[in-house]
């Protein structure tokens, strides 16, 4: 795991002459990241590669980071430990601040299930870059649809330390953005997330 202190005191940051003003300007957009949250099977990879469908046919520039493609490289070496998913968080926070530094609108799908981890995100990326959006459909909604068949493997122990079952989640108790996935359409859920942006990130091309 790699370690999360303080810089060496012999680095030091590098500025560059692009402002973020002038890439808002190039773009059309305020950088933003849109960290969806919820339990396995809530909607957090449908809704965000639908809402990144929808901005780049507007031409806004953004990309999504799902948990499950993470896992096959930036943190390929991380378990499901407490301790491993904080250091998940920590990374994707990380890239995510990155690409927002570039004017990028980053939309995350994590499961993210502790509160301390995310505000640690928030923290990293920045509040004002920051949207959390919790996706709130219960356990028993998301085992209903189990589209990967892993709540009925979890309850008959053939997956540890799964969110919901053997893992605990601590939903958002003030997120920026709540959407019932469990009663709203795909549709509906990816509106009222891009009406929040539009109003406030996004530019007329």
């Amino acid at each position: 795991m790699a370690a999360s202190g303080p810089a060496r005191p012999f680095l030091q940051r590098v500025h560059g002459t692009v402002s973020d003003h002038d890439r808002a300007h190039m773009f059309k957009q305020k950088a933003v990241t849109v960290w969806l949250t919820g339990l396995s099977g809530a909607g957090k990879s449908t809704l965000a590669y639908e809402l990144e469908r929808r901005l780049i046919a507007l031409s806004h520039p953004c990309y999504v980071l799902d948990g499950d493609n993470i896992r096959h490289g930036l943190a390929s070496d991380l378990g499901f430990t407490k301790e491993d998913r904080r250091e998940n968080i920590r990374r994707v926070a990380h890239v995510a601040q990155l690409m927002n530094d570039a004017g990028l609108i980053v939309i995350t799908a994590l499961i993210s299930p502790m509160d301390e981890d995310r505000a640690m995100a928030r923290e990293i990326i920045g509040g004002d870059r920051f949207v959390e959006t919790y996706l709130s459909a219960s356990v028993d909604d998301c085992a209903r649809r189990d589209p990967k068949g892993l709540y009925a493997k979890a309850r008959a122990g053939a997956i540890t330390s799964f969110t919901g079952v053997s893992a605990p989640y601590e939903p958002p108790t003030h997120p920026d953005l709540c959407v019932d996935t469990a009663r709203q359409s795909k549709e509906a859920s990816v509106s009222g997330i891009f009406d929040y942006l539009h109003e406030s990130f996004l530019m007329d091309p």
